[in-house]
Order: C-alpha cells, then sequence, then structure tokens
C-alpha cells in the first residue's frame, strides 16, 4: 500500500534539521519500500506491507528519535485518503501570486468538522472547506494579513495539524499515484 509521511516541524527556521537523504536512509532501515522525499519539509512517500498508519506512524516517530535524536510527529496517510482529500480540493485554488492556499492536515484525534470551531474564520476574506483528514483554506494574497488563517499557531489544534501549501500537497498526490501503479 501507498503512504505518504508528513512530519511536523523539521526544518523550519533552522530547527529540527534533517537531511533528507539520511531520512530516506532512516525510512528504510525502518522496513519501508520505494521511499521517496519531496523538499526539505518532511514529506515522504513510501509503500509498505504491513501494520496500521498508527503502527507506521509509531516505527516512523521511534526511527527518527533513534537516527536524528528529534522527538517528530508523524502523520501517515494512505493513498485513498489522499484521494478524498484531493477530490473536495478545487482546481482553481492554488498557491501563487494571487492567492494563497494551505492544507491543514489533522491528525485523528481531531479529525472531524468541530476541528473548525478552534479556528478564527472570517468570512469575508477566508474560504475554508472541511474533509475527512485535513481543512483546506485559501485566501486572496491581497487578504492574506487581515485573514484568520495567521491565527492558527494559537489555536487549541495548532499540536494537532501539520500544514502544506495547495502546490506542495498536489505534488505528493502526484507522488503518490507513481507509486500506486
Amino acid at each position: 500500500m501507498v503512504y505518504v509521511a508528513l512530519l511536523r516541524g523539521i526544518n523550519v527556521g533552522g530547527n529540527n534539521k534533517i537531511d533528507m537523504k539520511h531520512l530516506k536512509k532512516s525510512f528504510e532501515q525502518a522496513g519501508m519500500n520505494n521511499v521517496v522525499t519531496y523538499i526539505n519539509s518532511g514529506n515522504i512517500v513510501f509503500t509498505c506491507n504491513t501494520g496500521t498508519k498508527a503502527e507506521i506512524s509509531r516505527i516512523l516517530e521511534l526511527s527518527i528519535q533513534e537516527n536524528f535524536g528529534l522527538q517528530i510527529k508523524v502523520l501517515v496517510l494512505n493513498f485513498d485518503d489522499m484521494k478524498t482529500i484531493m477530490s473536495v480540493l478545487p482546481e482553481t485554488w492554488t498557491n501563487d501570486a494571487k492567492m494563497k492556499c494551505d492544507v491543514i492536515f489533522l491528525w485523528d484525534e481531531i479529525n472531524n468538522e468541530s476541528a473548525l470551531d478552534s479556528l478564527v474564520i472570517k468570512p469575508d476574506i477566508d474560504t475554508v472547506i472541511y474533509v475527512s483528514g485535513a481543512i483546506i483554506w485559501s485566501v486572496d494574497k491581497q487578504n492574506v494579513t487581515r485573514s484568520g488563517m495567521s491565527k492558527i499557531i494559537g489555536s487549541n489544534i495548532y499540536r494537532k495539524i501539520t500544514v502544506r501549501n495547495v502546490n506542495t500537497t498536489r505534488k505528493i498526490y502526484n507522488l503518490m499515484l507513481t507509486s500506486e501503479k
């Protein structure tokens, strides 16, 4: 089965530095196959034929701790999870000069629509969609500073999420599609 591991908080602001080549090797040593990393923010596509997503996540968190001395949370999604998220992501939503669009991936304990209640959403500025596994958030670039998106850092759910921009999310999905074949 094809999975993606989304690591929370690596290589951000000079903290929790992990080299992607070494990370790939640690995943392989932990029993993952066909490992592909994408950019330095901790996106790893791989295949694995044993264990649940939670078990795989624990294995990878232990591997990261053993190999890099870091306690990093790892969210594991399978191909069907990503396919569900991609099925509701509007094709016109981008991350470019005109629009900022992020996918907020949710850990299981907060993976329900009530997660939206913890966020500051400004209906006249923000467009937000909940889908199982994620919250997709879009705002026009001219309104980014007025958006509630920046307030997520102080929210109750902040430690139970990891965020990727929509372009990265689409690339991860395409890597998963390639691995699925």
